[in-house]
Order: C-alpha cells, then structure tokens, then sequence
C-alpha cells in the first residue's frame, strides 16, 4: 500500500533522464519523465540495490535507505554501513548505481513470449559523498530508520558518539536518475486471442502482519508502529 503519492512541486527542479545513460533505448512508452514518479517509487520501497565495482568487478548490495527531498538540488538518498565496509570505503572514488523496483503483479499471456510483471523501477547514478558533520550524519541515520518506520527515530534510544564512529552514512544526489514501468493487462498477439488458455494477472504487494513483541519486552504495541503495519495492509487499528 502506497504510503503517499503526494510530492511537494518545489522539489521537482530537474527532469529526469538528464544524462545519455539514463534514457531509455527500448520500450520507451515506459518511461516516466516526471520526477514525481521518482520520489513516490522511493517513498513506497523499504530497501534497494547498492552497485559499486569493487576490484574491478561489479559488487551489488542490498540493503536499507532513506531520502531528504528538501537536501540540494534535486533531493538526497542516504545509505549506511560499517567504517570498514569495503564497498562503502570504495564507493565515494567512483560513480555508483542504485536501484529500487516494485513487482507489483505477475502478467500471464496467452503466449510463453508475451508473460510480463507489471512493475515499478528507478535507477539512480551519482558518486556519493560521506558525511562528516555529526548533525548531517545523524540526520541521514534517523532518514533511514523513519523511512522503514516514520517516527521511528523518536522512540529509541539514539546512536551514542562510539556508535556514530563505527557507522558511514552516504549522501547520494537524486539529480541523475531514470524511472521505468508497467502496468495493465497482457498484451497477445491478434492471432492468438482465440486460444485456450487463461491469462491476466495476479496482483502482488507487501503484507504486513501483527507485529510480534520481544519476549523482553513487556510494553504494548506503540502507535507508529500500529500505523506502520495498517499501512502495508496489516490488521485494521480499530480492532486492536
């Protein structure tokens, strides 16, 4: 369940697609040109891709991020890692990739060639920097946890001066990015719409279920995270 398809236009500077490598060649009719749909495909996903060549050969990580609309030009993303990550050592040298996509269903064609996923994907280039500033830091490590649990970063406690020292935070701009989807019924060839077979799609999202307490923990469920859950389609909150 989307969280928001709301974008503040202020944000909207750059077009996207701004650089030869991130234009579509193929299926262009798939190609979004607003950078909304950038921002909402961030806002949705919890967890991306992390490219960065690593002794010169391709190294593709998942992992967690968050993002600032409002940081530079064009928005901010913002991941994380260990000091001594080699990949996140390796990736301000160098331009990196980051990815994020949506499978939202499974299209089945009357034709093996024609089956599909209808799908929402971004791609984004830059070479990213890490931050040093303490406040900066601190602000794209409460980015990341809010982004998987808005308000999240209020309720704990927060990271200590030796845990920030162990941590790296990236700032990736959001200027060079490309934006690619699909959506809608299968699409068979005129001869074969006489065929036996069933096709259409089989729809697919993110489910949340009842979270689950630490067995630590003798507190109650708060509400952010009663909130997080009936946003990714778990129990209603009425019936808690």
């Amino acid at each position: 369940m989307p969280l928001s398809h709301q974008t503040d236009l202020m944000t909207i500077t750059t077009p996207l697609s701004p650089t030869d490598r991130t234009k579509l060649r193929r299926e262009k009719e798939r190609a979004a040109i607003d950078r909304a749909a950038l921002h909402d495909i961030l806002r949705d996903g919890m967890f991306c891709h992390f490219g960065v060549v690593m002794d010169g050969a391709p190294l593709v990580l998942p992992t967690a991020y968050g993002m600032d609309l409002e940081a530079g030009a064009d928005g901010t993303l913002y991941l994380h890692g260990s000091v001594a990550a080699r990949s996140v050592v390796a990736a301000p040298q160098q331009t990196v990739c980051v990815s994020v996509t949506h499978a939202d269903g499974l299209v089945l064609a009357r034709s093996a060639f024609h089956h599909s996923v209808n799908y929402r994907s971004a791609v984004i280039f830059g070479v990213p920097r890490v931050i040093t500033d303490p406040d900066e830091k601190l602000h794209g490590l409460n980015r990341i946890v809010d982004h998987l649990v808005p308000g999240r970063s209020t309720s704990v406690r927060p990271p200590n001066r030796k845990e920030l020292a162990k941590t790296s935070v990236l700032a990736l701009p959001l200027t060079e990015a490309s934006v690619k989807t699909r959506s809608g019924a299968a699409n068979d060839e005129e001869e074969d719409l006489d065929l036996p077979y069933w096709t259409g799609v089989i729809p697919l999202r993110v489910v949340a279920d009842e979270p689950i307490t630490n067995p630590d923990c003798d507190l109650d469920v708060p509400a952010h995270i009663k909130t997080r859950t009936y946003q990714l389609g778990g129990p209603y909150l009425s019936g808690w």
